[in-house]
């Protein structure tokens, strides 16, 4: 009863500074609450389908209570709006479709399975715009009803936990992300790093947000042909880094290896060198694979045959080579592990567990935490396919 009293407290506290914290009936002893910013509506910082952001928040605690942990949500670009219409109805366009979930890996509270980050003011940005958080287009679509909104919902977000939660008291903030929201991560990390206080210190990790500007297996640049689409579509163009833009096509700029030499602000990359989404959608896309050769060695690697084996270790040796050269930035980590998988930091046994990934006998977390607080620069590359027996080959979000 207790309990149920505090949180009715919450509620009526958030209503008057417009915003509402929802328990679902659905929602379990683990889940973290909801935050809907029902008064970003009014900004016109919105989700796909019109409806109000989203952040999921647990709060901070002893030595964490001024550190932040700002982790994105994945979920890739949509390119057309017959894509986006389709993302109107899930939780990928509209905040109606989300529920309450629980924290893991990065984002988890156990000091035994988290202990760099546990008590940190741990949060996580829903995804519902499909522009990486980049979109901001004034007009509504009308024929279909969307709003290509995701910077202005991103900023809205960041706002009120600057304002509103005390992110401007922060003493150490991280802004993370997997897939796409790895790759908002990098796109938005000097960005955050300004709007905190200039006494912080402030990171940047992408995890599974790598992706790589390649030929695909027909010699087509599937990849870059997606980006063009999708930062015209969403006016994405005026929310890139300045950095990148002043040199390069915008469509470029959502490539992290034209980003990442640009940026300010200490950075890990965290990715598989088989990332399993970019062997799908980057190296063997439906469209350069019309006969469907490649269908099984996408779904597993180890159903690859030995000329498809030989195509994915070229796939790593370009994705090495546009990675920042290691020793090049000593604040840039690294911990490219030779898994076929896609995000490894948001899953308890992924991020640092009993049997989790390793590379030169470090586990993801520990490498990461090692970055962060500067015990160890941390820069490791695996060994090519199939020598590493630790890996979780599988892909999350």
């Amino acid at each position: 009863m207790a309990a149920s009293r505090a949180w009715l407290v919450r509620a009526a506290a958030a209503a008057l500074l417009g915003f509402v914290v929802v328990a679902s009936a659905e929602a379990g002893p683990a889940d973290v609450e909801m935050v809907f910013l029902k008064a970003a509506v009014a900004k016109g910082a919105v989700c796909l389908d019109g409806s109000p952001p989203v952040y999921h928040f647990s709060p901070g605690s002893g030595s964490g209570a001024n550190n932040w942990v700002v982790h994105m949500e994945g979920g890739g670009w949509c390119r057309n709006a017959d894509e986006c219409a389709v993302r109107k109805g899930n939780f990928r366009g509209s905040s109606k479709f989300m529920r309450p979930l629980s924290f893991s890996g990065i984002l988890g509270g156990s000091q035994k399975s988290n202990p760099d980050f546990y008590n940190w003011n741990r949060v996580k940005i829903r995804y519902c715009d499909g522009s990486s958080f980049t979109g901001d287009v004034e007009a509504v679509e009308t024929a279909k009803n969307l709003h290509y909104r995701g910077f202005r919902v991103w900023r809205a977000i960041i706002d009120d936990l600057l304002n509103v939660r005390g992110m401007n008291k922060a003493q150490n903030a991280l802004l993370s992300g997997c897939s796409a929201g790895g790759l908002a991560a990098i796109l938005h990390c000097d960005r955050f790093h300004d709007l905190l206080p200039a006494t912080a210190k402030v990171k940047c990790f992408s995890d599974a947000g790598y992706f790589v500007d390649g030929k695909d297996i027909s010699g087509n640049n599937y990849a870059r042909s997606i980006y063009k689409n999708v930062v015209n579509l969403h006016g994405s163009t005026k929310n890139l880094p300045a950095s990148c833009t002043s040199k390069q096509p915008p469509e470029l700029c959502m490539f992290p290896q034209y980003v990442v030499p640009t940026l300010r602000t200490p950075l890990f990359i965290l990715n598989a060198a088989y990332d399993s989404w970019q062997i799908k959608n980057v190296l063997a896309p439906s469209p350069a694979d019309p006969k469907k050769a490649w269908a099984q060695c996408k779904l597993d690697i180890k159903s690859c045959s030995s000329s498809q084996l030989a195509t994915l270790q070229n796939f790593r040796t370009d994705f090495l080579a546009a990675l920042p050269k290691p020793g090049q930035s000593p604040s840039l980590g690294m911990f490219i592990d030779s898994c076929n998988a896609h995000c490894q930091s948001g899953s308890q046994d992924t991020w640092l567990a009993d049997g989790s990934p390793t590379v030169n006998k470090t586990q993801i977390g520990k490498a990461v935490g090692d970055w962060y607080y500067d015990r160890e620069v941390s820069q490791k590359i695996d060994c090519p396919y199939p020598c590493n027996p630790t890996c979780k080959n599988r892909e999350d979000d």
